[in-house]
């Protein structure tokens, strides 16, 4: 059997590894995977040494389209995408998440009717001003196995028509929706020791046995906005101060551009006088699973930290004015601050308070990847 992957971001490299895994350990003799990279984030860190770190294959393809309007990047990725499916005939075709390059992918193999499977499905912002929003919804609409990563999201497919049931026939027509678990909480646990023995992180940022919050900023909405951003940053600056702790913020490039503009000088020169502020470049996967191992808390804008930080039982601030992830919320670990520094002051006293606060397995048990192949191949071998 012949499965295309199409990724095109870094988080889901990291979220296909899983599957490759899987793939490899349990059915290397049924299925030939090619990875086809659309290009859509281009990262010159993505070396051998990133692909060896997640133990997953070189891309059989890279499109090399890279950043520009969404009608364009989504359109040229089709383009090029078409010409891949024809040329190789997969089985069926495996997309991830929420980007132009899961849409693309998904349109693309529906339109040349190849079975589309997409993982991590059923996630709803309820926020259709979101591109990801957009992509979420139409590339579960065009699926044939939907695998969701928690109840909450099965919920919403079952909202919109999918069925949860065992099908005599699964086809595009008669999708099939499945809860899994969390093919990210696999690779936390599978990762999570190897980061602790290979990385230098901790010492090279100076935070070895120092406690320290761990942020990320990196949504249009925050780095294009310079109130919010002001608003974050500042928040930030207070409950650093507030806790006694250093704040490590791996800059994403969009917020280092955004920072160092005429407009923001102030606001990025403060940031860099600050003594409790550490600024860095993006981390890798491996590195940043440690940072989430040891900090005392996340503060971020990004779906899958959100998820991480529950996976290492750490509480969160979601510097947005909704999350897709309201299990989070609903347990108490998380809570919604948006970019108002009082209320980040104030959410972070009431989860520090919340001394009782549980993590339940949520997102499984570690072995969501073996379901969704088994699943899978099950499937195309029908």
């Amino acid at each position: 059997m012949k499965i295309i992957t199409v990724v095109g971001a870094r988080p889901q490299f990291i979220k296909a590894s899983a599957i490759s895994r899987a793939f490899r350990a349990h059915y290397a003799d049924q299925v030939t995977e090619l990875i086809v990279h659309t290009g859509q984030h281009y990262d010159s860190n993505m070396s051998d040494v990133f692909f060896d770190e997640l133990e997953l294959p070189k891309p059989a393809y890279n499109l090399h389209i890279g950043s520009m309007g969404h009608g364009a990047q989504t359109g040229e990725m089709m383009v090029a995408l078409e010409k891949v499916m024809l040329d190789e005939k997969p089985a069926a075709v495996i997309v991830y998440g929420d980007t132009n390059s899961t849409l693309a992918g998904a349109l693309t193999a529906a339109k040349l009717n190849i079975p589309v499977i997409h993982i991590e499905a059923g996630i709803r912002s309820f926020n259709r001003t979101m591109p990801e929003e957009v992509n979420r919804i139409m590339t579960d609409h065009v699926s044939t196995l939907l695998f969701s990563p928690t109840k909450a999201g099965l919920q919403n497919l079952q909202n919109e028509g999918f069925n949860r049931k065992m099908q005599e026939h699964i086809t595009p027509a008669k999708p099939l929706a499945y809860h899994c678990g969390d093919i990210m909480y696999d690779n936390s646990l599978y990762f999570a020791e190897a980061a602790a023995q290979k990385s230098d992180v901790l010492n090279r940022l100076g935070i070895e046995d120092k406690p320290f919050i761990l942020a990320t900023i990196h949504r249009n909405n925050n780095t294009d906005e310079p109130q919010r951003l002001e608003g974050i940053f500042s928040g930030i600056m207070r409950v650093a101060k507030d806790q006694g702790a250093k704040a490590v913020i791996p800059l994403h490039p969009r917020t280092l551009k955004v920072l160092t503009s005429e407009a923001n000088a102030a606001l990025y020169a403060s940031i860099v006088a600050n003594p409790d502020m550490i600024l860095c470049e993006p981390i890798g996967f491996l590195e940043m699973s440690l940072l989430l191992k040891k900090c005392a808390l996340v503060m971020t804008d990004s779906g899958g930290v959100q998820k991480e930080a529950y996976f290492f039982q750490k509480q969160c601030l979601v510097l947005r004015s909704e999350t897709e992830w309201v299990e989070l919320i609903q347990q108490g670990s998380s809570m919604i601050v948006d970019a108002d520094p009082m209320r980040m002051i104030l959410a972070m006293r009431l989860l520090r308070a919340n001394e009782s606060n549980s993590y339940p397995p949520i997102f499984g048990d570690g072995k969501a990847a073996e379901f969704i192949t088994g699943e899978i191949v099950s499937f195309l071998s029908k």
